[in-house]
């Protein structure tokens, strides 16, 4: 083993000596696939560069964050600033004064917001401040939704009965998940029991409005309405998990484009672009159950970093700006094509059999057989065996010509800004091609 490895091979190595599997997030690990992670040492606009100076189109984008692609010069600028002041306080600062007025400005269906550090952490205290501000114990969520790492929902459906869920990790103990009920998506009749069931004892409704951390889901208007109607008749509250989707598919994300008034929503990566940043969100009179106001406990030494709500604030900017997400779709709709044309022009028939499926700037390619229809892909049980097999051949196949998706069947691809550079779309065709 040499003192400096110049390869991503040998430093996986290594890493895996002082580190679990060597990553410090399993998806990194490249598990079930035939090669080795890349350990990658920069990136500008659309491109990351690896350490064995192989250059790829990037389609992880920090699986979100970076809207306009690695190191945005205005955000890479206020960084820079930021560093010039102190990066950490762990007291009051005007910055985060700022990113919240702009949110609460900009975003009509909230009044407060708090920051946290994570997705995890922000969907953690508003279970906590919905159990607190209901008095009641039991989340109902959906199968095929992830909300982050924490016990009580790092869970899936249990065989037989729809409402009992098993823990999809070690080290949950059976206390944690007793008052979580889990049910498939898209399915009206399985709430509405669960409810006449329980329907006095679920303190909220968690869900991703368009989940994306298994596949890409897109649910039914109709669905989402029945959601907050039923949340509403029982007096449960109603969260709308929009760490991915929030400020990605539109600024207001899946609550602007529905139109559907959550009572708390929760998000993350493009707040902070990029830093480690978490929100959750909702009216003062449910807010402010939070303390010092309220007896619902939380808190962070690094919460509200100036770094990240500085970032942050750069990019809600200008998001706002220059018709972003209308350019965006038409980059979106254009990378899509040329993926979905490529894939049927192949001589694999696993790749031929896939489907790229788009929301926004988002995409997911799933493959499509008989019995799977992606139009109506909306839960779990509607994804084809044969995904996880197919994947490994696509995967493998696109980082080898120089395009890097997440390595892992069920992760979305996220397409920024960047891509839409002229230079960009013409290096993808050609490297399809190749």
């Amino acid at each position: 083993m040499t003192l400096f490895p110049d390869t991503s091979s040998e430093l996986f190595q290594r890493a895996k000596i002082v580190t679990p599997g060597g990553v410090h997030s399993p998806v990194r690990s490249f598990k079930g696939l035939h090669t080795t992670p890349r350990f990658i040492k920069n990136g500008k606009g659309a491109y990351i560069t690896d350490e064995e100076n192989k250059t790829y189109i990037d389609f992880l984008m920090s699986f979100g964050p970076l809207m306009f692609g690695h190191q945005d010069p205005d955000v890479k600028n206020v960084i820079q600033e930021t560093l010039n002041e102190g990066w950490s306080f762990g007291a009051t600062e005007k910055h985060s004064l700022f990113l919240a007025e702009y949110m609460v400005e900009h975003l009509p269906f909230i009044e407060q917001v708090r920051f946290v550090n994570s997705g995890t952490e922000a969907v953690m205290a508003a279970l906590r401040l919905a159990r607190g501000f209901t008095g009641r114990k039991k989340i109902l969520k959906f199968n095929g939704c992830y909300h982050g790492h924490l016990d009580s929902m790092l869970l899936r459906a249990g065989s037989g009965v729809a409402d009992l869920p098993e823990a999809s990790s070690l080290g949950i103990s059976p206390e944690a998940i007793e008052h979580t009920i889990i049910c498939d998506l898209d399915n009206e009749q399985a709430v509405e029991e669960i409810f006449k069931k329980y329907g006095n004892e679920i303190a909220a409704i968690a869900i991703e409005p368009i989940p994306a951390n298994n596949g890409l889901l897109p649910q039914r208007l109709e669905y989402l309405k029945f959601l907050r109607e039923i949340s509403s008749k029982y007096g449960s509250l109603l969260l709308f998990d929009e760490v991915i989707s929030g400020f990605r598919v539109a600024f207001g994300g899946m609550t602007e484009l529905t139109g559907i008034k959550p009572d708390l929503v929760t998000y993350g990566k493009i707040i902070g672009a990029g830093l480690p940043v978490g929100a959750l969100a909702g009216n003062r009179n449910i807010m402010e159950y939070l303390a010092p106001c309220g007896g619902v406990y939380q808190a962070g030494t690094l919460s509200a970093n100036p770094m990240a709500m500085r970032a942050g604030l750069v990019t809600l900017k200008k998001l706002k700006q220059n018709n972003f997400y209308q350019t965006l779709e038409k980059t979106s709709q254009t990378i899509v094509h040329l993926l979905q044309d490529w894939s049927k022009k192949t001589s694999l028939p696993e790749i031929q059999k896939l489907n790229w499926t788009r929301f926004g700037s988002l995409f997911w390619p799933v493959s499509q057989d008989k019995n799977s229809q992606t139009s109506e892909m909306r839960s779990l049980v509607k994804i084809p065996e044969s995904l996880n097999a197919d994947f490994k051949i696509l995967f493998e196949l696109l980082l080898n010509k120089g395009v890097y998706i997440a390595p892992n069947a069920f992760e979305v691809g996220f397409i920024s800004s960047a891509h839409g550079d002229e230079k960009v779309l013409a290096d993808l065709k050609k490297k399809l091609l190749n």
